[in-house]
């Protein structure tokens, strides 16, 4: 029954998204059908995945479909309804968000058109993560990606949107080559693509680099980021949330499903994972805090958070070849939890970007400052999400990094002969260096948007953002509190996942171990919010019935400060920059001020993004010179094309003669 409440909630997103289409101009109509579908949606697929989760179904469906090597072969087990769960809660979030968003472009964009592919997007991910055979899972991958494409392009008149939106398509459809030629491998001679079908006779660690490599893409860890940066700011907030929240999360998905499918790893493995995870979160959250684009730099940020999941993984795998269930099972608990809490603090930061940029009008954090005072409520949310992505107790962020950290402190002292130790601490070491990092990059970034004084008549003239923005932020911060402070439920959604992942006996020491130690976290955090709400009402009672007055700070002798006074997103950043910048390799352009009466100076960075500049410009530049010359080979004749399928095929038929 449950696997009929998913398809049923596929045909309700699906329909409402079609619906939304036919609406012509009417914001309302496509708005109010696009978020009802979005909701009813994901109501029915929680329901039913909830179900698989907690009860321990595992249900399928499984019909003949006339494509060849295909079928209908859909499935939900603990892993699939972890997902689904997850994707549900957050797309049904970002629906409501977008309602008040989107109102802004009522009467300049086609409305409809962003609602229908919105809800092809959130169908798309669920179909990814419940298919069971490679066709059907290739197919819902491509839907995913060209719908998010057009998402990602919704302000196509803008040059810098169509450009990041061809990078991210063509990104997209390298790591889709890379996942037939993994299918294709998995299939064998079994002449089926159903995934309980998959022949593993193949070389295990050819499919885990082809796996890595496409679903790496997707994931956008380093080096294969490159389209991240770009898609996520020119999509719209809402959007952006949905992409960083959730559908990078897919490639995790399916890094985890393949890996599940092809058994116990080689060692090997688990290290590349860590190396990947380390250096992706460390120069993830450095180019972040080199950026001035408050967008792009939550788009970093999650480069960054990518890794650190990947880091769990690794550890995971690291186990499980030790056959260590307690070093496997207390990173596969990081990993999935930095999963959810990352999809949920992710989704509140953009959300909260969004609201400031609607209220701004621009994503330039040093044309901001002061908005705390005009956005009081969306300032204290982003607050909320700033300090959870940055790890501090007792918000989510801090619970899963814990796990982590507990991993690979486990693996240090591990005393298996000749155990692998380095595991441990690179895992370690990019854990401290990222955490630093990311209080600095997050303290400028709330900093430089919400304090001090503003510095444009951007800032000046902010507001605070609708009812329809506020409430979902609301909510989001609400889960991120929530699962801080009362953990132990959080594990219980995610205990069958790690029993499914590293077998049901095996799960039984971390889980209750892990159990313990939330329990005593979540004691002292509640005791820490109870003595700061008691000293606040302490506070409350000194000064009630005393006149209260206000007085500008004590500004060192000037009466009105200006914000040329205040920090710059550069300046506040240029030392953490400086300190690695054989890493980052920034450029820093200085105007002296010249005579004796010197009209001005000028200090400005940039950072580009070296992998991009120095990796992929001189491949993309490659293929256009190959493409441009491959051309010539299009004259536009039937007959020649003809010609051209006749000598393939002629060749292929030499090799099978072979």
């Amino acid at each position: 029954m449950t696997i009929y409440l998913i398809l049923l909630a596929l045909i309700i997103i699906c329909a409402g998204g079609v619906v939304a289409l036919f609406t012509g101009a009417s914001y309302k109509a496509a708005t109010w059908i696009g978020v009802a579908s979005s909701i009813l949606g994901a109501a029915c697929a929680i329901f039913a995945a909830g179900s698989a989760l907690f009860c321990g179904y595992h249900t399928s469906i499984h019909m003949a479909w006339q494509i060849p090597f295909g079928s209908f072969y859909i499935g939900l087990d603990p892993l699939s309804a972890f997902f689904v769960v997850t994707i549900s809660i957050v797309c049904a979030i970002a629906a409501i968000y977008g309602a008040g968003y989107l109102k802004s472009y009522s009467g300049r964009k086609k409305i409809g058109a962003a609602w229908c592919f919105y809800n092809l997007l959130f169908a798309s991910m669920l179909l990814v993560v419940i298919a069971r055979n490679g066709i059907l899972f290739l197919i819902a991958w491509e839907i995913m990606s060209i719908v998010s494409f057009f998402l990602v392009i919704f302000e196509h008149e803008k040059k810098e949107v169509r450009d990041a939106g061809w990078v991210y398509l063509v990104a997209a459809h390298i790591g889709q080559a890379c996942l037939m030629c993994l299918f294709i491998m998995l299939a064998g001679g079994n002449g089926s693509l159903d995934f309980d079908l998959f022949s593993v006779s193949a070389d295990k660690s050819a499919l885990f680099m082809l796996a890595l490599i496409g679903f790496g893409v997707k994931a956008g860890f380093m080096p294969l980021h490159v389209w991240l940066p770009d898609a996520h700011p020119a999509a719209p907030s809402n959007v952006s949330a949905v992409m960083s929240g959730v559908m990078i999360k897919t490639g995790i998905y399916g890094i985890i499903r393949i890996i599940y499918i092809l058994g116990i790893p080689a060692q090997w493995w688990a290290y590349t994972l860590i190396v990947i995870g380390a250096v992706s979160a460390v120069t993830g959250i450095l180019f972040a805090m080199a950026q001035r684009d408050i967008k792009r730099l939550l788009a970093y940020s999650s480069v960054e958070n990518i890794g650190i999941i990947i880091s769990g993984l690794g550890l995971w795998l690291l186990g499980l070849s030790m056959n260590n269930m307690v070093i496997a099972g207390f990173g596969l608990i990081g990993a999935l939890l930095h999963l959810v809490n990352h999809a949920f603090f992710k989704t509140l930061l953009f959300f909260g970007a969004g609201s400031v940029v609607h209220a701004t009008g621009t994503r330039n954090i040093d044309l901001m400052g002061g908005l705390l005072k005009r956005m009081p409520h969306t300032a204290l949310l982003f607050g909320i999400g700033a300090a959870a992505i940055c790890g501090f107790p007792p918000l989510n962020g801090f619970i899963s990094e814990f796990f982590i950290y507990i991993s690979a402190f486990n693996l240090l002292t591990c005393k298996v002969q000749g155990g692998p130790v380095e595991g441990g601490l690179i895992a370690i070491i990019s854990l401290c260096i990222t955490g630093g990092l990311a209080a600095a990059c997050f303290s400028k970034l709330f900093g430089i948007i919400f304090l001090g004084e503003p510095r444009s008549e951007h800032a000046a003239s902010a507001h605070e953002a609708n009812g329809s923005m506020l409430v979902p932020m609301m909510i989001v911060a609400i889960l991120c509190i929530f699962i801080g402070l009362l953990s132990p439920i959080a594990i219980r959604f995610i205990a069958p996942v790690v029993e499914q992942l590293t077998g049901s006996g095996n799960a039984t020491v971390p889980l209750s171990m892990a159990s313990g130690l939330l329990y005593k976290i979540s004691l002292a955090g509640l005791s820490v919010v109870v003595v700061v709400s008691l000293l606040w009402w302490v506070r409350y009672l000194l000064l009630k019935g005393r006149v209260n007055t206000k007085g500008p700070t004590w500004d060192c002798g000037y009466l009105f400060p200006s914000y040329r006074m205040q920090y710059t997103a550069s300046s506040f950043s240029l030392p953490v920059i400086n300190m690695f910048r054989w890493i980052i390799r920034p450029s820093l352009n200085v105007e002296i001020m010249k005579g004796y009466f010197p009209v001005k100076g000028k200090v400005s960075t940039h950072t580009d993004d070296i992998f991009r500049k120095r990796f992929f410009n001189p491949i993309f530049r490659f293929v256009e010179v190959v493409a441009h010359k491959v051309h010539k080979l299009q004259e536009g004749r039937n007959q020649l094309y003809v010609l051209y399928i006749a000598i393939t095929v002629l060749v292929l038929l030499l090799i099978k003669l072979r």
